[in-house]
C-alpha cells in the first residue's frame, strides 16, 4: 500500500454526491462478473485471522488492517510492514490488494511471516481489468507471476479465475463508452443504462469457468496457499 497517500480523500471522492451521486444509487446496476463457483471458501479460520486492505468493511472472524483507520479497520499501518509478530495468524486474506502495493514481494514476505506453519493465504488480483487508481495502480498478475511471489514457504493447494473473460469484456467496454462521454453526469448515466444492459451477459462465465484457454483474457486469478512446516524440505 502506499505509505503516506490521502486514503479517505480517495474514499470521499468515490462516495456519491449531488445530483450525479444520487442518480448513481438509483440506477446502481448489477456487478458485471460473477464469481467463479469452484473456487474453495471453505479453508478453516483459526484463534487469529488477518484481513488485508479491508477499509469500508467489517470482514467478520478477521483483524482488518488498511493503511488508514476508515470504517471497520481495526489497525492502520502498511501491508509492507505488518505490526504483527511472527507466526500469529493462521488465514490471511489478500483480496485485491498486491495490484495497489509499491512492493508486493515485500507484502507476500510479510504475510509468509506473519503466518503460523500450516497456516493460509488467500490472494486475489487483477489480470485483465481496467486501470483503478485506489490510491495507486502498479501491478497485474498472472497465475504464474503470483505463484513466483509465493516462492519456496508456501504450496499451492488451489488456484484457478475468480471472474472470468466475459467480464473482462464486459468492464473494458463500459469504460471505453464512458472515456468517449465529457461530463459526469453523463458517465453515471451510462455506467447505469449500459450496466443493466450488459449484466446479464456476465452468466456466459459459467461455462468459460471450465475452459482452460479463457485464461488468456481471464478478469480475475486466485491462489489458496499454504505455508509449509518448519521442517519441511
Amino acid at each position: 500500500m502506499q505509505r503516506g497517500c490521502p486514503m479517505q480523500e480517495v474514499y470521499a471522492r468515490r462516495r456519491p454526491r449531488g445530483l450525479a451521486g444520487k442518480l448513481y444509487r438509483a440506477i446502481q446496476p448489477p456487478a458485471l462478473f460473477i464469481h467463479n463457483p469452484g473456487e474453495p471458501l471453505d479453508f478453516p479460520l483459526g484463534r487469529w485471522n488477518l484481513y488485508l486492505g479491508g477499509g469500508g468493511c467489517d470482514p467478520e472472524g478477521y483483524v482488518n488492517l488498511d493503511l488508514f483507520a476508515l470504517h471497520g479497520v481495526d489497525v492502520a499501518a502498511d501491508a509492507e510492514h505488518l505490526p504483527f509478530p511472527s507466526s500469529l495468524f493462521e488465514c490471511v486474506e489478500c483480496d485485491a490488494v498486491l495490484e495497489h502495493t509499491r512492493c508486493p514481494d515485500q507484502v507476500v514476505r510479510e504475510i509468509a511471516r506473519v503466518l503460523a506453519p500450516g497456516g493460509y493465504a488467500h490472494l486475489v488480483t487483477p489480470f485483465c481489468h481496467p486501470f483503478h487508481q485506489f490510491p495507486r495502480d502498479y501491478w497485474r498478475f498472472t497465475l504464474d507471476g503470483l505463484k513466483q511471489l509465493a516462492g519456496c514457504e508456501f504450496e499451492v493447494v488451489a488456484e484457478g479465475w475468480r471472474t472470468g473473460p466475459t467480464a473482462t469484456l464486459l468492464v473494458f467496454l463500459l469504460e471505453y463508452v464512458k472515456l468517449w462521454l465529457p461530463w459526469r453526469l453523463w458517465r453515471v448515466l451510462a455506467h447505469g443504462i449500459l450496466g443493466w444492459l450488459l449484466f446479464p451477459l456476465r452468466y456466459l462465465d459459467l461455462l468459460f469457468f471450465r475452459l482452460p484457454p479463457s485464461a488468456v483474457i481471464g478478469n480475475h486469478c486466485y491462489l489458496w496457499l499454504r505455508k509449509r512446516p518448519v521442517d519441511a524440505g
